[in-house]
């Protein structure tokens, strides 16, 4: 008997999910996620993620695999699929005003259907003390802001920030020069980052509009990333390069992202989009 899955996207951050409420650990084992993410030989995915039963009062707990079999706290662009999901497993319509609170490896997240096909999710607070990005960059208790990094043989100016999952955000003139395929894992896997790290390179246009590239850590260049716009963001006011609401632009297209004076936390407004359903055959 084969496994039943969907594919969906955000912006072109791709993902196959699986309605994994029947049982509380993965119906996959890593080894098989990064078959089925296989571009040439599986279905073709930046991860697989599963949907299981909800703890402590939560609707659902999210579990994502990475397309290289490793575990990420959270995934922001995959959180509004996993949203548009589990309303399709309830016979909901993706246009009707509905939220969920979902368990995750960084905590409860809020995504919000809404009736123009959008989803907000509410992501939480930015983790800023370095100690808990987790990164090396500055003594524990402190930010690491515009901080030196070298790697590749450059040095970067840095910021540190976690959404739940670190990255290591840098602000360059042009975005669209940077050369992500070299310069992305030496700083993914830089000593700096004991968990290894995502990586943003942020292209500033105006006090609202950024341009971003990033390097997903165990996916590699990826068309969006949720949590990477949002940490982005913070960078960005942080620096004094960008105002607290601001579109972040993407290769695969826009996310809107506030990071509220109210209560702290980054909300972020973006689509997602149901591909195509299948059953895997067995073995695969």
């Amino acid at each position: 008997m084969g496994i039943a899955f969907s594919k969906y996207h955000g912006l072109g951050n791709d993902f196959i999910l699986i309605d994994n409420r029947s049982q509380t650990e993965p119906l996959l084992s890593p080894e098989q996620a990064v078959r089925w993410c296989d571009r040439h030989f599986g279905m073709g995915a930046d991860g697989v993620i599963f949907v299981l039963p909800g703890q402590g009062g939560t609707d659902y707990t999210m579990r994502i695999f990475n397309s290289d079999g490793s575990e990420p706290q959270m995934c922001g662009n995959g959180i509004r699929c996993f949203a548009q999901f589990v309303a399709a497993l309830e016979g909901r319509s993706p246009t009707a005003d509905h939220g969920y609170r979902i368990s995750t490896l960084a905590g409860v997240i809020g995504p919000k259907l809404r009736g123009d096909g959008q989803v907000v999710v509410d992501m939480g607070e930015p983790i800023l003390a370095a100690e808990k990005i987790p990164c090396t960059l500055a003594p524990a208790g402190n930010r690491a802001i515009a901080v030196p990094l070298e790697a590749a043989g450059q040095t970067f100016e840095v910021t540190a920030v976690s959404m739940g999952n670190p990255h290591c955000i840098t602000f360059v003139e042009d975005a669209d020069a940077v050369d992500l395929r070299g310069v992305g894992p030496q700083l993914e896997t830089h000593p700096h980052f004991p968990e290894k790290t995502n990586v943003e390179f942020i292209e500033v246009r105006s006090r609202d509009r950024l341009i971003m590239r990033v390097w997903e850590r165990g996916a590699g260049i990826t068309l969006a990333c949720g949590t990477g716009a949002c940490a982005s963001l913070v960078a960005g006011v942080l620096n004094d390069r960008c105002d607290r609401r601001a579109t972040v632009e993407l290769p695969g297209g826009p996310l809107e992202i506030e990071w509220s004076a109210t209560d702290n936390h980054l909300y972020m407004t973006g689509p997602a989009m149901h591909v195509f359903s299948g059953t895997a055959v067995d073995g695969f």
